[in-house]
């Protein structure tokens, strides 16, 4: 058997290589636009393959993006290259197609108090430098933060001023007056914030600055007062006649970190026996005291509402002369039908009943 000859090998050859540049050769009427900073591609061509296919055109879909795809590729290419971390990769241009925003422009903040007194009396902010001339270290520092010119917290020596008492520790009245600025600082950045937003900022003790507090806000302010400890006001003092609070609610207990590895191993594995149980976890107690609160709700309705209806019923008499608990009859139904129970006794032979009112008007004598 003879092999195949040298010009059907070179034949078979040029073929292939003619099959692969048919791959990454694509011609196109009108060229494409390309922004390789996003990494796309315009076709501006008509789309008369799409036309022809017909009801089902997905395989023209997929060859015209295949052709498109090439030719981006085919541009990617001609970039400049550099290698990082043995990873050949092409620097890419900066984007020349604006995109539309993914979230809407922040609206501008509303100006503080601060900002508002400026405008209306005119007061222009200066710009000041950032470095300042430190005397005592004899260069040039930054005028806030840290190393910053005639920074006192550096100082190992404070003279006493005139008048304060000579047993104060200055260093740690320095400390205190700082905590109380940055205290004072973030209560105005969270008013300005809450003016911003229209929103009451209540104060913890429920108190408003006025001249006088009713009986009521002094109240919830001192209940307020006596519950803000780390027992919840459990051991606080009361007066000698003064009731325990109510809804002061329940301080949360939390397992140590360090403790009984048993109980904490149960625990975890109660979790993934009820996790992995097909049927829901019921707690019977809790569903029938939820069944049975949900019953007394009813009766208690029904109640407040026979009551409604007793109250408008024994109002003002009409003019037929109505009254509630009389004998029934003339226009009156007895309560319960015909199977109801009667309250009133059998009525007796030539006599007056007993407890019962004279229906009629005045007797003549």
């Amino acid at each position: 058997m003879e092999g195949p000859s040298v010009e059907e090998l070179l034949a078979k050859a040029e073929q292939e290589e003619a099959e692969k540049l048919r791959r990454i050769t694509v011609h196109k009427e009108l060229e494409l636009e390309f922004d390789l900073g996003h990494l796309l591609a315009s076709d501006r061509n008509p789309p008369t393959l799409l036309r022809q296919a017909g009801p089902s055109p997905e395989a023209e879909l997929r060859a015209l993006a295949r052709d498109n795809t090439q030719l981006l590729i085919n541009r990617l290419w001609q970039l400049p290259t550099e290698r990082v971390q043995e990873a050949v990769v092409a620097r890419l241009p900066e984007p020349a197609t604006r995109l539309p925003r993914e979230k809407p422009l922040p609206r501008p903040r509303p100006p503080t108090r601060w900002q508002q007194f400026a405008r209306l009396k005119g007061i222009r902010p200066k710009k000041k430098t950032n470095l300042v001339w430190d005397e005592v270290s004899g260069q040039w520092r930054r005028r806030w933060g840290y190393r910053r010119a005639r920074d006192d917290t550096k100082e190992w020596l404070i003279e006493v001023p005139g008048g304060a008492d000579p047993m104060e520790d200055q260093f740690a009245k320095r400390i205190q007056a700082k905590k109380e600025r940055v205290a004072k600082n973030e209560l105005n950045r969270l008013r300005n914030l809450a003016r911003a937003h229209k929103a009451q900022v209540p104060s913890a003790a429920g108190l408003h600055p006025t001249g006088h507090q009713s009986k009521e806000e002094l109240g919830r302010a001192m209940q307020v007062a006596k519950v803000s400890t780390a027992s919840v006001g459990r051991f606080q003092e009361r007066l000698p006649k003064e009731k325990a609070p109510r809804g002061t609610g329940k301080k949360r207990k939390f397992q140590p970190l360090f403790g009984d590895f048993a109980a904490e191993k149960k625990h975890q594995l109660e979790l993934l026996r009820v996790m992995n149980s097909k049927k829901p976890q019921l707690d019977v107690a809790r569903a029938t005291n939820k069944q049975m609160r949900e019953e007394d709700q009813e009766e208690a309705a029904k109640r407040r509402k026979m009551g409604q209806k007793g109250k408008r019923k024994g109002g003002r008499q009409g003019p037929s002369n109505k009254r509630k608990g009389g004998p029934p009859g003339q226009g009156e139904k007895r309560k319960g039908g015909l199977g109801g129970k009667k309250h009133s006794r059998p009525p007796t032979f030539g006599g007056k009943k007993k407890g019962v009112p004279h229906q009629g008007g005045k007797r003549r004598k």
